[in-house]
C-alpha cells in the first residue's frame, strides 16, 4: 500500500507532465526563412569586382512596344534632334546611349541619400538590355557603383528624366564619396527640359506618368508611388521583407523603359513630315525657337494651319507676328496681329503694335487713332489692368496732339 508522500509526488510528477505536454502543444512552428529578393525579382547575386551584388537582367526585342512606341524607335533619332534636346552637349551615336534611373532613399538629395536601385539599359547585338542594380543593406554600394562604371565608360551619352536636377547629382556625389571617378564630360539628355517646352501649355504638369499616359499611350496598373519607395526599402533593411520591393522594380523598370518610347516619340516629332496635333506642332516650334527661329515659325504656321485656337494659339500668333517683324514682312505681321487682337480676353500687344506700325511706319496717323480708340473701348469693356489702360491712355493723348498738328499745319 503506497503512502501519502508516494502519492503526493506521483501527483506533482503527473502535474508535470501535463504542464511540459502542454508546452509543447503551445510552441508554434517555426517560420520558414524569408524568400531571398533575388528570387522574387527574377535576379541573382554577382560579384561586381566591387562585392556582391543582386542584378536583373533583361531582354527586349527593339520592336517591343512600351505603350504607342517601339523601344527601336529612340535609335532613330537624327544628330540635329539630338543637339536640340541636349544643348549643352549631344550624343555621338545613339545605339551608345545609355538609359538611366535611379530609386533613392530620399527626394532631398545630399550626402546622406543612397541610390540603392539603378536601372541602366543600353542596345547590345540589336537588343535593348534592361540591367537593374540593387543593394540589399549600404555596405554594398561599392558593388554598386563598381557594376555602373564600366557602364557609363562606354556609353556614348546618358538620358534621363531630371537627371540633371537629381539622379546625376546624386550619383556624382556617391561615386565622388567612394573615390571613384565621374564621367563629368558625358553628354547628357534630360527629356524634362524639352517636355516641358512642348506640353507645359497643354498639360497640367509634365511628370513622367502624365506623359506616360497622354502622350505614350501607356497607364500603369498597381504602380507604387514615387514617395513611398524610400519607406518600403528602409522597412526592407529593417524587417527583411521583400515582397514589397517588387513594385519597386517594375517601377523602375517602366521608367527606363519610358525613357526610350519618350525618346522615341521625340525622333519621330522632330522630323519634317511628321503627324502631329496643333498644339503637338506648337511645342515643337517652342522647342525650336531659341535655336531657330526660322524652324520655329514653320511649325507655328502648321500649328495654325491644323486649328490651334484659344491662348494658345493667340501666343502663336503673337511669336509670328514677331518673327515676320523682324523680317519686315508687315503685311503678314499686320495680319497676324490683326487676328491677335481679336482674341475674347484682352490683350495690349496687338493692338500697340497695329498702332505703331501705322503711326511709325505708314505715318497714317489716322488709322493709328482708331485703332486706339477702339483698343482703348475694349480695354474698358473687358476690364483691363490699369497698367494697359495707362499705356493705351497716354498713346491715345500722343496721338491726338499728332493729329491735331497734322490738321492745323500750313499747306
Amino acid at each position: 500500500m503506497s503512502s501519502p508522500a508516494d502519492l503526493n509526488g506521483r501527483a506533482r510528477t503527473l502535474e508535470d507532465l501535463r504542464r511540459v505536454i502542454r508546452r509543447i502543444e503551445n510552441v508554434r512552428a517555426a517560420r520558414p526563412a524569408p524568400e531571398p529578393i533575388e528570387r522574387l525579382v527574377g535576379g541573382e547575386v554577382m560579384d561586381t569586382g566591387g562585392g556582391p551584388l543582386v542584378v536583373v537582367r533583361r531582354e527586349f526585342p527593339l520592336s517591343h512596344r512600351h505603350g504607342r512606341l517601339a523601344l527601336g524607335d529612340a535609335l532613330a533619332v537624327a544628330a540635329p534632334a539630338l543637339e536640340l534636346l541636349a544643348p549643352l552637349g549631344a550624343p555621338s551615336d545613339p545605339h551608345g546611349l545609355l538609359f538611366l534611373d535611379t530609386e533613392t532613399t530620399g527626394l532631398a538629395g545630399g550626402t546622406g541619400t543612397y541610390a540603392f536601385l539603378v536601372g541602366a539599359a543600353f542596345i547590345e547585338n540589336e537588343r535593348f538590355v534592361l540591367v537593374q542594380h540593387f543593394m540589399r543593406d549600404f555596405d554594398e554600394e561599392p558593388a554598386l557603383l563598381a557594376a555602373i562604371d564600366p557602364l557609363l565608360d562606354r556609353a556614348s551619352g546618358i538620358v534621363t528624366f531630371n537627371g540633371g536636377g537629381f539622379d546625376l547629382p546624386l550619383l556624382e556625389t556617391r561615386f565622388v564619396l567612394a573615390r571613384r571617378r565621374w564621367p563629368a564630360t558625358l553628354a547628357h539628355v534630360d527629356l524634362l527640359r524639352p517636355a516641358r517646352r512642348v506640353w507645359s501649355a497643354h498639360f497640367d504638369d509634365c511628370r513622367l506618368p502624365t506623359l506616360e499616359r497622354r502622350v505614350l499611350g501607356l497607364v500603369r496598373e498597381n504602380d507604387v508611388p514615387g514617395y513611398l519607395i524610400p519607406a518600403l526599402y528602409f522597412d526592407f533593411l529593417r524587417y527583411r521583407r521583400a515582397a514589397p520591393l517588387t513594385r519597386v522594380f517594375e517601377h523602375n523598370r517602366d521608367d527606363v523603359l519610358s525613357l526610350a518610347a519618350l525618346l522615341g516619340w521625340f525622333a519621330r516629332a522632330l522630323t519634317a513630315d511628321a503627324d502631329l496635333g496643333a498644339g503637338e506642332l506648337a511645342g515643337i516650334g517652342r522647342l525650336w525657337e531659341r535655336c531657330d527661329p526660322g524652324r520655329a515659325a514653320a511649325y507655328y504656321e502648321r500649328a495654325l494651319e491644323a486649328g490651334l485656337a484659344g491662348e494658345e494659339g493667340h501666343r502663336v500668333r503673337l511669336r509670328l507676328a514677331r518673327w515676320e517683324k523682324r523680317q519686315a514682312r508687315w503685311d503678314e505681321a499686320c495680319a497676324l496681329w490683326q487676328a491677335a487682337s481679336a482674341a475674347r480676353v484682352f490683350d495690349v500687344t496687338p493692338w500697340e503694335e497695329l498702332a505703331k506700325y501705322h503711326e511709325h511706319r505708314r505715318r497714317d496717323f489716322s488709322t493709328a487713332l482708331r485703332i486706339v480708340r477702339d483698343a482703348l473701348a475694349f480695354a474698358r469693356a473687358a476690364g483691363a489692368p490699369v497698367r494697359a489702360l495707362d499705356a493705351l491712355g497716354y498713346r491715345l493723348a500722343r496721338l491726338e496732339r499728332r493729329t491735331q498738328g497734322a490738321v492745323t499745319a500750313p499747306a
